[in-house]
């Protein structure tokens, strides 16, 4: 087997990337790696701002694990389209539209996939993948929530840090960015001190986003900051909760700047099916993107986890 990382740079031969029509109309980009390997079907969401390509080392472990791999950007970012005038603010006008297009993608792609179905979601992706199991707009076999948004990081709070994304929402243009650059607003760290200690995967998203400018994608605007304390309050609060059945595994980051682990474990706490692994100061926020000693023990446990609770099917 190659070794994932000759596909850091480079959409595998295998692959093929395309265009999937949502229910609306809107044209979303998606990524297929089929495999005959018979492990099953695994569905990676990324997380905001986020693009496939980030994650091809990823794609093709889980690839040479067995596993036929798919991706989709969401809609608003990478190549899936833009939802506001400047294509480098992150905006959307609710979280819904996101969970209707996971919905429908799912329904095609599982009636496709021979053996388990599995999702997989990294921080906003996981805040969604979560939501659509509660609500039970997806069935998978099994879930994987990587660093998930379920919490943000509000140096006021989110109660009045929705209060104020409001407020500025309804008092200007609501796709304007909530600030300038960086993930995080007044950031006086380097982007890259907020998501990896490994320099040269940081540098492979450089890479990306120099060949293909057009996937850019910069701050969140003022809408999407007050639609994103909304819907982790509203998922913190639904009490179906308490009911899902799908196994979920919870890889969380205690030092993530960005999404709050507490957040995170307070929800756990009400699962009746999770397994949470919890790193320490050596991980920023993009786990499955850091250095090996933290990337290696994450995919250690997601295989362990999906042997056990997403097994291949025997073939008669």
């Amino acid at each position: 087997m190659l070794s994932p990382q000759l596909y850091r740079r480079a959409i595998p031969a295998g692959a093929r990337v395309s265009r999937w029509q949502a229910p609306d109309g809107w044209a979303l980009r998606r990524f297929d790696w089929p495999s005959d390997g018979g492990r099953g079907g695994l569905l990676f969401q990324t997380g905001r701002g986020d693009v496939f390509e980030k994650y091809l080392e990823t794609l093709a472990y889980w690839h040479g694990q067995g596993w036929s791999v798919t991706a989709v950007d969401w809609r608003g970012q990478g190549g899936s389209g833009r939802l506001c005038a400047d294509p480098l603010v992150g905006h959307c006008d609710a979280f819904e539209p996101w969970l209707d297009d996971l919905a429908a993608f799912w329904t095609g792609w599982a009636a496709q996939v021979e053996g388990p179905r599995v999702l997989v979601g990294h921080s906003m992706g996981g805040h969604l993948t979560l939501r659509a199991l509660a609500e039970g707009r997806v069935a998978a076999d099994a879930a994987v929530l990587v660093a998930p948004m379920l919490g943000l990081r509000s140096p006021v709070g989110n109660w009045a840090g929705e209060r104020v994304a409001r407020l500025m929402a309804r008092t200007g243009d609501p796709a304007r960015a909530a600030w300038d650059s960086n993930e995080i607003p007044t950031a006086r760290t380097s982007r890259m001190a907020l998501l990896t200690h490994d320099q040269a995967r940081y540098d492979d998203e450089l890479w990306w986003y120099a060949a293909k400018p057009e996937l850019r994608l910069g701050p969140p605007s003022w809408r999407w900051l007050a639609e994103a304390f909304a819907s982790t309050r509203l998922l913190a609060r639904d009490p179906r909760l308490a009911e899902m059945r799908t196994p979920l595994l919870m890889l969380l980051a205690e030092a993530d700047r960005l999404v709050d682990p507490r957040a995170a474990l307070r929800i756990a706490a009400r699962l009746p099916d999770v397994q949470v692994v919890r790193f320490g100061k050596e991980a920023r926020h993009e786990i499955l993107r850091e250095a090996d000693a933290v990337r290696g023990p994450a995919l250690d446990a997601i295989d362990r986890f999906l042997q056990v609770r997403a097994p291949a099917r025997q073939v008669a």
